[in-house]
């Protein structure tokens, strides 16, 4: 399967509060209509923390993440050049103000249950 997967900020001015709102009532029903999708999974961040080990921070404060799953590039490539997915985007701009995304393949080392 390909994974997107999405660090979402939400547009200055907006609290956590109204962009969580949006995303969940508004936006995430919209993914309904999006074709392609496996399965679409919004994760509220409500903390952060930094490694105090040497490894240095990277100096981001987010307010989700959000990750579709697709079969295959097909999948995605249909998902991608659909008017459904225009609207996801469009209405995306009514809320996040800054996102950085990253396609993803997996390599599952401890598999769920083991």
């Amino acid at each position: 399967m390909i994974k997107t997967v999405s660090l979402l900020v939400r547009k200055d001015g907006t609290s956590h509060a109204d962009f969580m709102q949006h995303w969940r009532e508004i936006h995430g029903p919209l993914a309904y209509a999006c074709p392609g999708v496996a399965r679409y999974v919004q994760t509220e961040i409500k903390s952060s923390s930094f490694r105090s080990d040497g490894v240095a921070p990277l100096d981001v404060a987010a307010d989700g993440i959000a990750e579709l799953w697709f079969e295959d590039q097909a999948a995605l490539d249909l998902f991608s050049a659909s008017p459904a997915t225009a609207r996801l985007r469009e209405d995306g701009t009514l809320f996040i103000g800054r996102q950085i995304s990253f396609t993803t393949e997996e390599t599952v080392i401890i598999p769920r249950g083991g």
